[in-house]
């Protein structure tokens, strides 16, 4: 099985498994509110088949495509939440139905490209595998938000290795996207996957690092839940700062969830835990908290979310690190974000790779495009 073959299988099961939540719920409950103001699980749906729509009309329309560019930059505040919102008035079968055959059409529109194609998007192209990882990304991010709102716990998977690259990857972009400069040294980041497995990127001296659970870290870069609220460690002043701010997703920063708003996430420890810190000595307790200003804020960028986009960005095949602006000013495109934890994407570490993807907002809407690398 090609590398493709494997993202897209991925992918597909992602949106199965969220498929599997939202299959057998009635009318009232379609339009149960989600931890995204304004968005019921209807426009969380409406807006997952919206842009799997616009991304296979980037392959199969690019014209076409581009007229939908112009029509976002004329409402860059209104066209994402509108598309939603026509999505959700919608019959729940018929929106259920919709967002099914859209994200099949999808897979095999992608699984027919060349592996070179380069896909218009929002800001700069996007390769293949640069736009499979954004659809899993948003699915998951949405995802969690759609089980959020049922209170349903959600196991997590193999699969959240697209999201964790990526918000390793995004490192540099978190910075940029509020004016600061990044950290001139790499960091090593390393993630108990589900299995117990270890996932790290950057270098193995580095002076500082991260450390903790893939899922939390996850929740996290996408902004689903605050950094109080999850088990991530950060060794040294430059780590604790960046889990701070850290995005996977491209656009203005998000306002984030409150402390305490996720619920049914137990961690090892009520305080944030910077080891080495005058305040809590290496060897503390284990902190908890999501991530932190992970929520429901932030900006919109087309195809994404009204919390901003991964935007995905390949280096060899030129895309660009900071991406460009895309409606809503958010300079989405494909940060790719050169200065990513593990400096080579292509040899972060991770035990499987994995595109970054894009799709997630903070807390609120995942986006479309995502802040990290590509393959």
């Amino acid at each position: 099985m090609s590398e493709t073959e494997a993202l897209l299988g991925d992918l597909r099961a992602e949106g199965d498994e969220l498929d599997g939540l939202v299959a057998g719920l009635g009318g009232a409950a379609w339009r149960t509110a989600t931890p995204a103001p304004g968005w019921t699980i209807a426009h969380q749906i409406a807006h997952l088949a919206w842009t799997d729509e616009r991304a296979v009309q980037a392959a199969e329309d690019p014209q076409g495509f581009a007229d939908e560019v112009r029509r976002a930059w004329a409402a860059p505040d209104a066209f994402v939440d509108e598309g939603a919102e026509r999505g959700a008035a919608e019959p729940p079968e018929v929106l259920l139905r919709r967002w099914r055959e859209g994200r099949e059409r999808l897979r095999r529109t992608l699984a027919a490209q060349p592996s070179r194609a380069r896909l218009p998007w929002y800001g700069p192209p996007m390769s293949v595998m640069s736009m499979a990882t954004a659809r899993l990304m948003e699915t998951w991010a949405h995802g969690q938000d759609v089980a959020d709102a049922l209170g349903v716990p959600r196991a997590p998977t193999a699969r959240l290795r697209h999201v964790a690259r990526i918000g390793v990857r995004a490192r540099g972009y978190a910075y940029a996207a509020r004016g600061m400069e990044p950290p001139a040294d790499e960091f090593r980041v390393e993630l108990t996957a589900p299995d117990g497995e270890l996932w790290t990127y950057g270098p193995e001296d580095a002076a500082q690092r991260v450390t903790g659970p893939a899922l939390d870290f996850c929740l996290l870069v996408t902004q689903r839940a605050h950094r109080d609220d999850l088990a991530l460690r950060a060794e040294g002043p430059d780590t604790d700062r960046w889990l701070d701010i850290a995005q996977a997703f491209a656009g203005p920063p998000g306002k984030g969830r409150a402390p305490g708003q996720r619920t049914g996430h137990t961690v090892g420890g009520t305080e944030r835990l910077v080891a080495g810190s005058a305040e809590h000595p290496a060897g503390g307790s284990p902190l908890g908290g999501r991530p932190a200003g992970g929520a429901a804020g932030g900006g919109r960028v087309p195809g994404g979310s009204p919390s901003g986009d991964p935007a995905t960005a390949d280096p060899a095949a030129g895309d660009s690190a900071a991406g460009g602006r895309v409606p809503g000013g958010s300079p989405s495109g494909d940060p790719a974000t050169g200065d990513s934890t593990s400096g080579d994407p292509a040899t972060g570490g991770s035990p499987t790779g994995g595109s970054p993807t894009g799709g997630s907002p903070p807390g609120d809407r995942p986006a479309g495009d995502s802040a990290g690398g590509d393959r």
